[in-house]
């Protein structure tokens, strides 16, 4: 799994459309991806994410704009980037009634693996997804973990240079979860270019890169750490107390007050720009009755990024969020 001899970005796409009807679904997406990176798109249900990962993996025809995966075309050229390409999409695409070896029998012959090669690369899956005890197993008896990683031996059977993961680890224990994203950075290291769909903040993380994806639009991209510097100037407390979702309703009608956000049994208040709300917002609350464990300034995380983020759409975009719902 190299990609010695190529060159140019792994993914480069411009102006990337998808619609249904009168409804789109993805809106004129721009973004490049290089080889080896682990790219991440980050989004809502719905966003748009799969609708992506499909048309890059040749599977939807875009309705309009153009780029290469893998150096190939993606409107002249889907069938050969499919065999370029691992794909491991949000719903197991295992046969659940085959053993875990018969499923990667039928794969090899799927992505017509050479005779000579057929063991290496079988043994190579049972050995990377932890079953060369459960060969013999029934798919359709495996845990969620290892269904998983099955999935992504059978997707790398061919040794693909370019990795599509659609939503990888939706319905999976954290251990599990943890285990795969050491499979992902392994390939990372090994030259292949991993690109990864999720609404987990955790994982978006674990990226090299995140694209956030709202309402069909790539509506920011960058690195966790570039994502987090891309705050609003207002400052960012976080407030513990006693019945929050109360609180939050008290708080947010509070001048000098631009955002409120739950956080389990936290809240993070953005204040506007130039306002110092910390006293504010203990009074408030001391006259409302709650009792205060904590307000202090924090630094933003990943989810109050994308949380301002799509708010920062939805207020320049009213139509749009209104045709969507």
């Amino acid at each position: 799994m190299t990609t010695q001899g190529e060159i140019g970005p792994a993914v480069a796409v411009r102006n990337l459309e998808k619609r249904f009807g009168n409804f789109v679904a993805v809106n004129r997406i721009h973004l490049e991806v290089a080889r080896g990176e682990v790219f991440g798109f980050l989004g809502p249900n719905g966003a748009g994410k799969s609708t992506t990962i499909r048309m890059l993996c040749g599977i939807l025809e875009p309705t309009s704009g153009e780029g290469t995966v893998a150096g190939l075309n993606l409107r002249t050229e889907a069938e050969q980037i499919k065999s370029r390409i691992g794909y491991m999409s949000q719903r197991f695409s295992l046969y659940e009634d085959l053993t875990v070896e018969e499923n990667i029998d039928f794969f090899s012959g799927i992505y017509r693996i050479p005779a000579e090669k057929k063991a290496a690369r079988k043994q190579w899956v049972l050995e990377m997804a932890g079953l060369v005890e459960h060969r013999r197993q029934r798919t359709g008896t495996l845990s969620g973990g290892w269904k998983q990683r099955l999935a992504l031996g059978c997707a790398l059977l061919h040794e693909p240079p370019i990795l599509f993961l659609d939503e990888p680890t939706s319905g999976v224990d954290p251990r599990s979860r943890r285990r795969f994203w050491e499979l992902i950075y392994q390939l990372s290291e090994q030259g292949v270019t991993v690109l990864v769909t999720t609404h987990y903040m955790d994982e978006a993380e674990h990226c090299d890169r995140i694209g956030l994806i709202y309402r069909g639009e790539l509506i920011a991209g960058g690195t966790p750490e570039s994502l987090r510097e891309q705050r609003d100037a207002g400052e960012l407390l976080e407030v513990v107390s006693d019945r929050p979702a109360d609180a939050l309703r008290e708080l947010e009608r509070l001048p000098g007050v631009r955002r409120v956000s739950l956080y389990g049994q936290a809240m993070h208040v953005r204040a506007e720009p130039g306002h110092a709300l910390g006293a504010e917002l203990r009074a408030r609350l001391q006259q409302g009755g709650f009792q205060i464990a904590r307000i202090e300034p924090v630094a933003p995380s990943l989810e109050d990024v994308f949380v301002s983020l799509v708010a920062a759409y939805d207020e320049a975009h009213p139509a749009q969020a209104e045709v969507r719902q």
